[in-house]
C-alpha cells in the first residue's frame, strides 16, 4: 500500500509541472512569417515557405516586448558546412511598449531573400541577443 501511495504522490507531482510548464508555453515572443501586413486585413499569406523576394516578419508576445532598438538577421544554411552563415541584417526602431509588431521592407531595409535555402531568422535586441527565431525556407 506504501508503494501505491508513493507511485500516485509521484504521478501527481508530474502531472503538475507538466500542467505548469503547458500554462506557460507562449509567454515567449514567438516569430512567424507573412507576405505582406495590411492594417486593414492583418497578416496576409502567413507560411514559413516563400519564393525568393520580400516577405514580412511578424513577432508577437504575452506581455510588452521592452526593445526600442533591434534587428531582424537572416543566417543561411550552408548544405556543404552543414551550418547556418551569417546573410543579412536589418535594424529598426519600435516602441517598448509593442507586443505585436511587424517587420516590413521600407527605405533602409529591404528584407528581401535573393536566394533559396533555409534560413534561420532572428530578432536581436541592442546587444545582439536573441529576443525570437525562427526557420525559413526560401524557394525559386
Amino acid at each position: 500500500m506504501k508503494k501505491l501511495n508513493y507511485l500516485f504522490l509521484l504521478t501527481m507531482f508530474f502531472s503538475f509541472l507538466a500542467m505548469y510548464s503547458s500554462t506557460f508555453a507562449q509567454s515567449e515572443p514567438v516569430m512567424y512569417f507573412c507576405e505582406r501586413y495590411d492594417d486593414y486585413d492583418g497578416e496576409i499569406g502567413v507560411s514559413d515557405r516563400f519564393t525568393t523576394g520580400h516577405i514580412t516578419v511578424m513577432v508577437k508576445s504575452d506581455n510588452a516586448l521592452r526593445l526600442t532598438d533591434v534587428a531582424i538577421q537572416y543566417d543561411m544554411y550552408n548544405f556543404r558546412t552543414g551550418k547556418f552563415e551569417y546573410y543579412k541584417k536589418f535594424y529598426f526602431t519600435i516602441d517598448s511598449d509593442m507586443k505585436y509588431v511587424f517587420f516590413a521592407r521600407n527605405d533602409e531595409s529591404d528584407m528581401e531573400f535573393n536566394d533559396p535555402g533555409f534560413y534561420r531568422v532572428f530578432l536581436l535586441d541592442e546587444d545582439d541577443k536573441t529576443v525570437a527565431s525562427a526557420i525559413i525556407e526560401i524557394i525559386d
